[in-house]
Parts: structure tokens; sequence; C-alpha cells
């Protein structure tokens, strides 16, 4: 019993993380239909502020979060006024963002590659290699914070959602984006800022990655199939289904990986991705496309 509980705190733990990590991704697929396969190699940019920020300064992660956020929502701006905006009334334009992203994500990891190089690096703050210990199970003091702070950044996206009046623009940008429009919402806006919001969200994942996993650029490629099997199997679009599938597949991995060996963990991911997409494809919340 003591094993099973502490492999579902492991997997608990990390759930937190991948729900930040997959929460922007899905909001900006929910209101601007881009399927943003840059999003992981954005999240290795905000380790690198973190992890710079630690290096040079001796700043704890913790608090370079709110740094990497807004030096990452900055790049959001900047990335969809260049990249994004043009097209965004056109009816192709979920494949074309596809195509877009995925040559972003390449331009992005030469950038880090060449400004970092492609060694392996981690932030080491004291709490990240010590745990609490609770009879025989013990805590991982450094997931258990990330996992924490995760779900407070959630939470706080969850009430700015449900009651500012800007949240109240977004959701209805997300349910019917033309019908919005003819309400008077600036749908333009929006998506500026919803997507300024997903890739900031992307950088305060990074600023806890850089302390629960080791990172470097290409690593981001690791990334995409379990960042889309979450936000697959919640619900494209649905930040709440993937909190929810962060928290199942993570716990499922972590008793794979324990029983079975940690590459069979990571095949979890890839596994439940598969499944998803040919059992349920619009995932738990998801609604089912209607055929014309």
């Amino acid at each position: 019993m003591a094993e099973v509980i502490q492999i579902l705190i492991l997997g608990m733990a990390l759930g937190g993380v991948y729900a930040l990590m997959g929460s922007g991704l899905s909001l900006v697929f929910g209101v601007m239909r881009i399927v943003n396969l840059a999003h992981p190699v954005l999240i290795m940019a905000g380790a690198y502020v973190a992890y710079w920020a630690a290096r040079l300064y001796g700043i704890d992660p913790l608090l370079t979060l709110p740094i990497a956020a807004v030096i990452l929502a900055a790049t959001g701006v900047i990335l969809y006024k260049l990249v994004f905006e043009r097209e965004a009334r056109s009816a192709k334009y979920s494949e074309m963002t596809v195509l877009l992203t995925f040559a972003l994500a390449m331009v992005l990891e030469g950038a880090l590659g060449t400004a970092f190089t492609n060694t392996q690096r981690v932030t080491s703050p004291d709490y990240a290699t010590d745990a609490f210990f609770i009879g025989d199970i013990f805590i991982p003091k450094g997931q258990l914070y990330a996992g924490i702070v995760s779900l407070a950044i959630i939470s706080a996206l969850a009430l700015f959602l449900k009651y500012s009046r800007f949240g109240y623009a977004i959701r209805a940008t997300t349910q019917n984006r033309e019908a919005a429009e003819l309400l008077g919402v600036n749908v333009n806006l929006v998506g500026l800022v919803s997507f300024a919001i997903g890739i900031g969200l992307a950088g305060a994942a990074g600023s806890l990655v850089s302390f629960v996993f080791s990172f470097f650029p290409a690593k981001h490629w690791e990334w995409i199939a379990v960042l889309m099997s979450l936000v697959v199997l919640g619900g494209m679009g649905s930040i709440f289904g993937t909190v929810l599938a962060s928290f199942i597949l993570a716990v499922v991995a972590a008793f794979i990986g324990a029983y079975f060996g940690a590459t069979w963990s990571t095949l979890t991911f890839f596994v439940a991705l598969f499944v998803v997409l040919l059992v349920r494809p619009q995932g738990i919340f998801g609604e089912k496309p209607e055929l014309a």
C-alpha cells in the first residue's frame, strides 16, 4: 500500500506540471484554432530564462517564473503579429498553423541551439534534490512545489476566464468566433491577448521544468507527443479537460514506469494519443464534429 501511495503522489505532482505545460496550448487552440507545435520549444525557452537567471544572478526559478512568463508573453505578441494574424480568417487556418508552427519550432530550436548549445541543463535549487518524509513515503520538494504553483496559476487563469469581462470575451470567441464578433467582441484583440497568455503560460511552465526535468533545445521534440496527448485526451480547446487528462496520464505513466521501466512510462503518452484518436478523437470534453 505504501508503494502504491508513493507512486500516486509522484504521478500527481508531475500531473500538475503537465497541466500547466498543456493549458497554454489548449487555450491557444480553443480561441485561435492554432495547433501550436512550437509550444514545447517555447517552454524550453522559458527554462533557459530560469537557468541563466539562476546561474548569473542566483535567482530562484520560482521567483524567475513571472519574469519568464512576461518575456515569453511579449515574444508571443511578436510571433502573433508576424506569423499568425494575417490568415486568421482562413477556412484552412488550423491546417496552415500545423506547418507554420512546425517551421517555427525548427527555427527556434536552431536559435536556442546556437545560443546555448545542446548540452543538457538543469537548475539546482536546494529543494530540487530534497524531500519530505512521512514514514516510508517521500515527497520530492521540487515536484511538489512545481505542482502546487502550476495548479495555482491554472486556478488564476480559470478565475480570469470565468469572472473577468475580457474572460467573457475569450470564452465567447472560443464558443463561436463569428457570433462573438457580431455581438461587438474585438476578436482580433482577443486572439492577440489569448496567444500572449498561452505563450506566457509556456514561459511559466519552462521555469518549473528547469528544475523538475533536464532540458536542451532539441528536447522539445520529445514533449510534442506528451502535450498533444494531454490536449487531445482532454478535448481540444478544453483547459479543464487538459488538466484532468494531465493527472490521469501522469499517474498511469508513473505506475507503468515503476513496474515496467522508464521507457514504457514515456510510451504511455504515445499510446494514449493513438488510442484516443482512434476511439474518441474529440476527447473527454471535446465536441464531436458535425458531419456535413
